[in-house]
């Protein structure tokens, strides 16, 4: 069953949510196939991009793909699901995963001074006398103080690695004091390259295709662009005076790790299917490069939350989100797309978008040849189309035997109008919240207004120690919401019971 449910809220606010909300009769991917070219194709003409590919990744599989207009102008070559794109700063989810996994494999902490393995940076004069050193984490985080670095870092990529050594030993301005606020730097996550290279031993290039790519079976992305097979090649353009015109290509440089990736279609949705895999924590064998709980916790945006309004056509009526940098991915909570994780890529030539939904092991990205033209309006309307065609589902969680037995409890103490079937289960702070004596007046009340409720519908919880459900009552409905107490055994904290107002769904 697909539910929606206000659980997070309720609990913010007291009161209990539906434990249901109404079905959607779903469409196929098939079916919503024409509606998704549809909004690809109007902006690859608004936009004037010689040619783009797009793709969903479902169910662990590229579910739906498609190429539209050509790699080259010249030679009209039209782009398939194996072209090769740069994907620009999408790069940088590559590099983060791969600081965590030298976290995991103990050649560093992300609490680290970034000096430790950069020691030009020990020089450094800070803005402050009571500024905080750089740690690795204000790096992934985007919080190390440096200034908001596009468009110049973007022309950075041929920088040879002894000239970046250069530039990080003459010092560099700061915006602002580290960790006060956040402020986007490709300067940042060149540095963490340059700590990926220096921990582990070799160039950050071979390490991310030692332990990325390659396990993966990404074999046809990698760093040097320009030497990749010319037949699969998008050339790179920009729209200027009225025409195109084609964007220098840039070597492999000192830079690659803040956006010098190149990728086709087929090999990307490789990466998206091995992230989405991470979800949800089981007790599985690891199959993967990096471990499924190192790849969930970039999904934690710890620093500076902000309030947006969601990408897309949908942005100016859809409620706001709740959103923060995490480790090389935008992450925020969506009212309808619940927890999604999104970067962008543009670059000289380049423009692209990913983003995952882990709530429904669903991900839409899409790469062009144009400069800064990043489908990211496209691609989060292709999500919001197939949440209004029932195609995200979210994966069922399993009701513990807790949450079971103290359910049944309560239903039994509401038929009985007092707290007897409770005896025993019921936390320290149960009765001193609310007595006896006003539950039973509570429960009284209740049952004047709906009668008995000999019907329910399926729990849903939200962990093992919580749940909102919803009975089916003589003359009415009741919403409830069960809370745990972290004890051993479990007990309840926490039980709210209303009525559903008559329009209610």
């Amino acid at each position: 069953m697909r539910r929606k449910s206000g659980f997070v809220f309720a609990l913010m606010l007291g009161v209990a949510a539906p434990a249901a909300a109404q079905e959607v009769a779903p469409k196929t991917l098939d079916q919503l196939a024409p509606e998704i070219d549809a909004l690809f194709v109007k902006y690859q003409a608004d936009q004037h991009i010689p040619g783009l590919v797009y793709g969903v990744v479902k169910d662990g599989k590229l579910a739906y793909v498609k190429g539209l207009g050509v790699q080259n102008i010249d030679n009209k070559r039209p782009v398939t699901p194996d072209t090769l794109f740069r994907i620009a700063s999408m790069t940088k989810a590559f590099t983060a995963l791969s600081i965590l996994k030298l976290r995991d494999d103990g050649k560093l902490r992300l609490d680290d001074l970034a000096e430790d393995y950069i020691p030009e940076m020990k020089r450094w004069t800070y803005p402050t006398k009571d500024s905080p050193r750089i740690r690795i984490r204000d790096l992934l985080q985007h919080v190390g103080g440096f200034v908001t670095d596009d468009p110049w870092g973007d022309r950075q990529q041929v920088l040879p690695q002894e000239d970046f050594t250069k530039m990080i030993a003459a010092g560099v301005p700061f915006s602002r004091v580290p960790q006060s606020q956040h402020e986007y730097s490709n300067f940042g996550y060149a540095l963490l390259g340059r700590i990926v290279a220096n921990a582990s031993g070799m160039k950050y290039a071979d390490y991310v295709r030692q332990t990325i790519l390659t396990p993966l079976g990404m074999t046809g992305s990698g760093f040097d662009a320009p030497n990749a097979p010319k037949a699969r090649y998008a050339l790179g353009y920009r729209w200027e005076n009225e025409r195109w015109t084609a964007e220098p290509g840039m070597v492999d440089g000192a830079f690659n790790s803040m956006g010098g990736l190149q990728v086709s279609a087929n090999d990307y949705a490789k990466w998206v299917a091995f992230l989405l895999s991470a979800w949800p924590a089981r007790d599985d064998p690891e199959t993967g490069p990096v471990k499924r709980a190192t790849v969930r916790e970039i999904a934690q945006g710890l620093n500076f939350v902000a309030v947006t309004n969601r990408i897309g056509s949908t942005g100016a009526t859809a409620c706001k989100q709740a959103a923060a940098y995490a480790m090389g991915w935008r992450v925020a909570q969506d009212c309808d797309l619940g927890l999604t994780l999104a970067h962008g890529g543009g670059y000289p030539g380049y423009g692209s978008h990913v983003m995952l939904m882990p709530d429904y092991g669903v991900g839409v990205f899409a790469l062009s040849n144009r400069t800064y033209a990043g489908p990211s309006a496209p691609a989060w309307d292709t999500a919001v189309a197939m949440d209004k065609a029932g195609l995200l589902v979210g994966r069922a969680v399993p009701v513990s035997p807790a949450v079971a037995a103290m359910y049944a409890a309560s239903k039994a103490a509401y038929a009985a109008g007092d707290l007897r079937p409770l005896n025993g289960k019921l936390a320290m702070n149960f009765l001193l919240d609310r007595s006896a004596e006003t539950w039973r007046a509570e429960l009284a009340k209740l049952k004047a207004e709906v009668g008995e409720c000999p019907g329910d519908e399926p729990l849903d919880p939200r962990g093992a120690l919580s749940a909102s459900f919803r009975l089916n009552c003589e003359r009415g409905r009741l919403d409830g919401m069960l809370l745990l107490a972290p004890t051993n055994p479990a007990t309840i904290q926490s039980l709210r019971l209303r009525v559903v107002p008559k329009e209610a769904p």
